[in-house]
């Protein structure tokens, strides 16, 4: 078991390195090496019993994560003085010894660390939203309310707050903590006001952006030499934590069945979700479309329904931005 776990380690090195985080495949790469039994975090980790694969329990980001808190939380000097900004002066010996150091010393942290799957938030999804609430709104003519599945902490629930480039144009406020910039090939985005007036969300596990330990362990997940996806989401974090709404911890099929119970007249419902409805199980997908259709059977002209989702699609690269507008019930890819 223990050389399927270190294969897991090296496929998420390759992974981190196609993803901009060599830090993090550097270290992916020293504990597929070096890991040994023997000690209580290398005995778990080694010996996971379920699926130890990026595609299962994503043990080797659950390890970084937890190492990655412990210098976020100040908890560990040796392994802050060899991370991020000071790695590159690091040879790996010293940076494995310094890891090896925390395994003894911050055990039980690691260890409760690892219970918990990894959870981010990439704000940056919020300027592939825009253009899906644009149309909405120009094809409606009316103020959104907005029902996000799979939410985690709610940061793009806010992304009205952001200030986003999309080519010549933009929308937001200007001096936003917050600022998406895409690079943007295509016709222009509708032009129009993004009214959001109502913010909902669910998420299995939600992170509170209020909360110090939400914040950090959101945080942790971001790899460490990722230096401006850090200061993002720690911007996206303020304005998430002084907002009105709050992510509920609920199973997503019943969350949506009580949030189409009842019409919304006057606004736009919009449904959506961003890399997450495909980690529903198959037949958990296909009864959550059945309660957006039969809500969307119901909508009017004076409340419609939108389901907008940015989910992988079967092309590549990249996921498509699909949109179904009802009473019309028009799909099509934005």
């Amino acid at each position: 078991m223990s050389d399927v776990v270190r294969r897991t380690f090296t496929q998420q090195a390759e992974a981190c390195e196609k993803l901009g985080s060599p830090f993090t495949a550097r270290l992916c790469r020293l504990a597929a090496r070096n890991l040994s039994e023997g000690g209580a975090v290398a005995d778990v980790i080694l010996n996971w019993p379920g699926d130890a694969s990026a595609r299962g329990d994503a043990v080797a980001l659950r390890f970084m994560g937890a190492l990655h808190g412990l210098v976020l939380e100040k908890r560990n000097a040796p392994l802050a003085a060899v991370y991020p900004p000071h790695h590159l002066e690091v040879s790996d010996p010293v940076l494995w010894a310094a890891v090896e150091g925390a395994l003894s010393s911050e055990a039980e942290f690691i260890l409760h660390r690892l219970q918990n799957a990894p959870q981010t938030n990439e704000v940056r999804r919020a300027a592939a939203l825009l253009p899906m609430f644009l149309e909405i709104s120009a094809l409606t003519r009316l103020p959104l309310t907005l029902s996000e599945v799979g939410a985690s902490a709610g940061l793009n629930l806010f992304l009205d707050k952001f200030h986003i480039e999309l080519g010549a144009q933009s929308w937001g406020n200007p001096a936003s903590t917050v600022t998406l910039a895409p690079k943007w090939h295509g016709e222009a985005a509708p032009v129009g006001p993004l009214d959001i007036v109502a913010r909902g969300a669910c998420d299995l596990r939600p992170s509170d952006p209020s909360d110090v330990a939400d914040r950090m362990r959101l945080l942790s997940f971001i790899w460490a030499d990722q230096a401006d996806r850090l200061a993002r989401t720690r911007a996206a974090i303020e304005i998430a934590a002084a907002g009105d709404a709050r992510v509920e911890a609920a199973d997503a099929l019943l969350w949506l069945q009580k949030r189409t119970a009842r019409p919304m007249p006057g606004t736009a419902h919009v449904i959506y979700s961003t890399i997450a409805w495909q980690y529903l199980p198959a037949a958990a997908r296909a009864e959550g479309e059945a309660i957006i259709r039969a809500a969307g059977a119901r909508a009017t002209e004076n409340a419609p329904l939108a389901w907008a989702r940015m989910e992988v699609d079967g092309e590549s690269p990249g996921t498509g931005l699909t949109l179904t507008l009802w009473p019309t019930g028009e799909e099509h890819l934005v």
